[in-house]
């Protein structure tokens, strides 16, 4: 089973041909090229490029000249603009792009917390006739997520990070799974899948994270490895940990039987987006 990275961004230096409209932490940049070097390094076969919202926002330009430098390693997700009248179409362009695989939506303070909200119901109906996954940054709207669920059982919507509010730098929040439960509570929806990405960036003890995996293990037990998909988050790690040990924590770790791993750091990515390393 090929190892499926579930959350990468890319990026060049900020330049006039595409300046940054913000910053996120990391280097200087990370190149599609930087990222092929990382992966390689530590074996990774495939991830799936979330067009980075920081610099970029709704431009997945760059992100589409990496897909096109490397067809058969990445995949790609871009973020849509909820207040945008032609969303739906946007959504409908998007889907007939070559490597696209999915939409998210960045849920900051400009995003409505009504689930009944028409801009995101607009989003979800499209994407779920687009046959797109919604990836949903959504720390502190968890419970909203259970009434966009509700609302449109036929979309698949992705919880970005655990659904848990993940640092930039140190220090870790004391309690960083202070909202585990509300995120528990939305496996009762079954178009309900979660990222566990960027999880080592939520431990007090560092690699290879010995108190991140009882939460965890909660988080498997309530979803089911087929809902759930590992993932760095690189390069907003960078400040916790290597590329290496974001890999290796789960790929060598005790914790998963080689069933559980190769759905969780794969299997899963491959069913929900659709998508496999080798497949242009």
């Amino acid at each position: 089973m090929p190892i499926i990275d579930v959350q990468v961004h890319v990026y060049e230096r900020d330049h006039p041909g595409r300046p940054w409209l913000g910053k996120l932490h990391g280097p200087p940049e990370v190149t599609g090229d930087d990222m092929v070097k990382a992966m390689d390094a530590v074996g990774v076969d495939g991830a799936i490029i979330v067009s980075i919202y920081a610099m970029y926002r709704f431009d997945a330009s760059y992100a589409l000249s990496v897909r096109r430098a490397h067809p058969t390693r990445f995949a790609l997700v871009k973020p849509v603009d909820t207040r945008d009248p032609g969303v739906e179409e946007a959504i409908a362009d998007w889907a007939k792009t070559d490597g696209a695989v999915g939409i998210r939506i960045m849920m900051n303070d400009d995003v409505p917390k009504d689930p009944a909200d028409p801009g995101v119901g607009r989003v979800l109906a499209a994407a779920g006739r687009a046959g797109l996954p919604v990836n949903l940054l959504c720390w502190g709207r968890l419970d909203q997520v259970a009434g966009l669920a509700a609302r449109h059982p036929g979309t698949r919507l992705v919880i970005d990070h655990l659904g848990l509010q993940q640092p930039f730098e140190p220090p870790v929040p004391a309690e960083p799974f202070a909202a585990l439960p509300q995120l528990l509570a939305l496996a009762e929806h079954d178009n309900v899948a979660v990222k566990i990405s960027g999880a080592g960036t939520l431990s007090h003890q560092g690699y290879p994270y010995p108190d991140i995996w009882d939460p965890l293990a909660r988080i498997y037990d309530a979803f089911g490895f087929d809902r759930c998909m590992w993932g760095t988050d690189w390069t907003r790690a960078t400040a916790f940990l290597t590329y290496a040990q974001g890999v290796d924590a789960f790929r060598l770790t005790d914790r998963l039987n080689e069933t559980e791993r190769a759905a969780l750091m794969g299997g899963t990515v491959e069913k929900i987006y659709g998508w496999a390393p080798g497949k242009r």
